[in-house]
């Protein structure tokens, strides 16, 4: 990955964690340790669905550019179909609180994205390569 790529990643992992820790220790007070438990898998979920979605959406865009859009909308679809699998899966678990993996998730995946948002709006991007000094010179017809 690109050095820009790695830092947006960052950018938004570390707080998306630290957010999930508060709130393993949160769910952890209010609703013991499945609470704790619940908050520590919905912040990983998060984290890996996100940063899966990061990853795949960049190497899309530098391959395959004209299909940047369609799969940004493939792949938001595919995650929240793969949520509800993971949901579907641990409906009537009892490794982990619920309502503390459910809010930890919604928090989580907001803090990601307004994160995500702050770090993309602030690194400087070029959306347009720059022709280097030779290739002008080469169109023009000019030497050093």
């Amino acid at each position: 990955m690109p050095s820009n790529d790695v830092r947006i990643l960052l950018q938004a992992a570390v707080p998306t964690a630290a957010v999930g820790a508060i709130a393993a220790v949160v769910s952890g007070v209010v609703a013991g340790g499945k609470g704790a438990v619940g908050a520590l898998v919905a912040t990983l979920v998060v984290i890996l669905f996100m940063g899966i979605g990061l990853y795949v959406l960049q190497r899309t865009a530098k391959s395959l550019p004209h299909l940047f859009q369609a799969m940004g909308l493939m792949l938001y679809a595919a995650q929240i179909l793969l949520l509800f699998i993971f949901l579907a899966a641990f409906k009537n678990t009892s490794l982990f609180n619920p309502r503390s993996f459910a809010i930890t998730l919604v928090v989580g995946t907001l803090v990601w994205i307004a994160t995500q948002t702050r770090a993309h709006m602030k690194a400087k991007i070029l959306y347009v390569e720059p022709d280097s000094t030779d290739d002008k010179h080469q169109k023009t017809g000019h030497t050093s």
